[in-house]
């Protein structure tokens, strides 16, 4: 359907483009003839005016009828050149003999008196030729010329569609990759905790299905408050700290000005949770996590920075950081920034996102 409209549109633009066309050449051989001996004002002269506009349309849909046929600008090939010139010069001795036998028939059976100025009675046979082809080569350049623009029109804005269809699939995937290991573990936490707090475990139990809820709700958006996202950072920790008890603590100084802001889904809590399982989990003694977010210029800067050192374990493929940096990309471009680097016996891993 889709296709059959654009075809639709595109004849009907075809349609008012050469009727335009052809009455401005018209237009203008009328404007620029020279009035000689009243030649301009004769019936013949009119005639030949409305043959030129009617011959014209003619001849040249032939021809395009014709170069839709063998003209593949998917594939284009130099053979393709020679076909193009020969319906050229077809459509140009069809323009001529059409000219020519329609001037032979109103000169000679023409009841009116008309004196045909010299510099026309000497226009020959081959100036008349040579005049069809260059008109019908010229209308030839300009048809391909607006063929190749819609051309590549089109294949932008495919292109578009396609790049934006991609950038969606892309980050579907991202978000789907999120680390499924920490439910099963607060799955397990909590049912160890209900032999000593049923209270609190049922309350555990209510922050892991907002969290569930949230992976599976946010899955279809690329931005939320950042307010949002800090209300399920909290709702992980709580979960965190059954199994690292009084290892884990957790500190967050938040500019009140960045609640508001847009943020991709789940990004902070993939640095928690990193800060969480690479850092603190490594500790005898525990560790503090600390959470800050802050305006700086034209970006929100996100900082998770947690004890411990920074150490890429053999064989681990990294995913979480991989997955921001690639969501980041996707949705900002150079725009945005994610950097992680141990300063000072800490892990600091830094987001930098763009305002506007």
């Amino acid at each position: 359907m889709t296709s059959f409209v654009k075809k639709y549109r595109w004849s009907i633009s075809f349609w008012v483009v050469q009727l335009m066309s052809w009455g401005g050449l018209v237009f203008i051989a009328y404007a620029f003839t020279p009035d000689m001996d009243g030649y301009k004002s004769s019936k013949v002269f009119s005639y030949g005016l409305v043959s030129t506009f009617l011959i014209g349309i003619v001849s040249t849909s032939l021809l395009r009828s014709y170069l839709k046929g063998i003209v593949n600008f998917e594939a284009f090939e130099k053979k393709q050149i020679v076909k193009i010139l020969l319906g050229v010069a077809c459509a140009s001795l069809l323009y001529f003999a059409l000219s020519y036998g329609f001037g032979y028939c109103v000169g000679k059976y023409s009841e009116e008196d008309v004196k045909v100025p010299e510099m026309y009675k000497n226009f020959g046979i081959g100036l008349m030729i040579v005049n069809s082809f260059i008109t019908i080569f010229g209308w030839t350049i300009f048809y391909l010329s607006v063929k190749v623009a819609a051309k590549l029109n089109a294949n932008r804005v495919e292109r578009a569609e396609l790049n934006a269809t991609l950038r969606q699939a892309q980050l579907n995937t991202l978000k789907g990759q999120i680390n499924p290991h920490f439910m099963f573990n607060s799955l397990n936490n909590i049912r160890g905790l209900m032999l000593e707090d049923v209270e609190k475990s049922r309350d555990m139990l209510t922050k892991l299905s907002e969290m569930l809820r949230y992976s599976l709700t946010k899955n279809n958006v690329n931005a939320i408050n950042l307010e949002e996202e800090l209300d399920m950072v909290d709702n992980y920790i709580a979960l965190s700290k059954i199994q690292f008890e009084e290892r884990l603590e957790f500190v967050k100084h938040i500019d009140k000005t960045t609640l508001d802001i847009k943020i991709p889904p789940m990004i902070i809590q993939l640095l928690v949770e990193n800060a969480a399982k690479h850092g603190i989990a490594n500790l005898k003694s525990g560790g503090i996590i600390k959470l800050t977010t802050e305006k700086s210029s034209d970006n929100l800067i996100i900082k998770v920075i947690n004890t411990g050192k920074l150490m890429i374990v053999k064989g681990s493929t990294q995913l979480g950081l991989k997955n921001i940096r690639q969501r980041l990309r996707l949705l900002y471009g150079s725009n945005a920034s994610f950097t992680i680097n141990e300063i000072d016996g800490e892990v600091v891993a830094t987001i930098k996102i763009p305002l506007s």
